[in-house]
């Protein structure tokens, strides 16, 4: 077998006439190379030898001294085998590459969407069981009503039409409070509240001290439908419309002839009112029981008002 040049200088004949780096000895070569080259089998190229012996040799062989093979720097040959693929270095993400249809964990993907939608389901039932659901277990299905906070323009055209009035005022279904306390602060007293939802009692007596009227105005946990309104001359009604007729029947009998009616968000539907105020969702409208009950006794009697 031939002899290979070696760019360093003249190369020293190994065992078996095969060419070796210079300085280089068969102790310093790899075992594997030295069985191999003692038997013949490959001769050891001198850039093989030199690029396993050079401290200075890459993981691929490659000097990091000098620039690689064709880069101009004079640098060695690379030589040894490519990196395995897992190895091998990730190309960048395109950037604004969308994510959803990634499985590196960071999307949520039809399954997660999927359980958001079922999480959401079932925090909005735990807040109707536990905030809301305690007031109606005791009250018929039709005549449940839900709770609805008022908003500041409708409590303000509410108490528009009782201003000047006296007397014991109450809001049936009392929600958070709002309304009884703005009748107290505005003259009306006694001022009550009928509520059964034990959260929305304790957040009216929390408004009430708040305003510095604790003591002042009173929520009762009572049924609406069981309470004697027979005392009453100013009563607030924000109820749903399903509740109306119901409603309609036990304040003919019981409400005294001064007593005033003011409804919010849907009227009576078989009533006269007496007045209105606002439009859309913040309307409210005022019914004087002693010309609903003229009204209603001529239907009945089937003459004209």
């Amino acid at each position: 077998m031939g002899q290979f040049a070696c760019p360093h200088g003249a190369a020293e004949k190994g065992p078996g006439g095969t060419a070796q780096a210079p300085g280089m000895t068969e102790r310093a070569l790899p075992h594997s190379l030295r069985e191999h080259q003692k038997i013949g089998a490959i001769p050891v190229a001198p850039d093989l030898a030199a690029a396993t012996l050079d401290p200075l040799a890459g993981p691929r062989g490659r000097s990091r001294a000098g620039g690689g093979a064709g880069s101009g720097g004079g640098g060695r040959r690379a030589v040894g085998p490519p990196l395995p693929a897992a190895m091998e270095p990730e190309e960048p993400e395109e950037p604004g590459e969308a994510a959803w249809g990634r499985r590196d964990g960071g999307e949520l993907g039809g399954r997660g969407l999927l359980e958001l939608a079922v999480a959401s389901g079932v925090v909005a039932w735990a807040t109707w069981a536990v905030l809301l659901m305690p007031g109606f277990r005791r009250v018929p299905l039709r005549l449940q009503v839900p709770y609805q906070p008022s908003g500041p323009q409708q409590v303000a055209n509410a108490l528009e039409l009782l201003r000047g009035r006296t007397g014991k005022t109450v809001d049936l279904g009392s929600g958070d409070g709002r309304l009884v306390v703005e009748a107290y602060k505005q003259g009306l007293r006694p001022a009550v509240g009928y509520e059964l939802n034990p959260w929305l009692l304790c957040l009216s007596n929390y408004r009430a001290w708040k305003a510095g009227y604790h003591g002042k105005v009173s929520f009762l946990k009572k049924d609406l439908w069981k309470v004697n309104l027979s005392d009453c001359y100013n009563v607030i009604v924000f109820l749903a419309p399903s509740v109306k007729p119901p409603l309609a029947t036990k304040l003919l009998a019981e409400l005294p002839d001064e007593a005033r009616v003011v409804a919010g968000r849907f009227p009576f539907p078989s009533w006269t009112p007496a007045s209105t105020l606002g439009q859309g969702l913040e309307q409210v409208w005022a019914y004087d029981m002693k010309e609903v009950r003229r009204a209603a006794q001529s239907r009945a009697e089937g003459s004209p008002v």
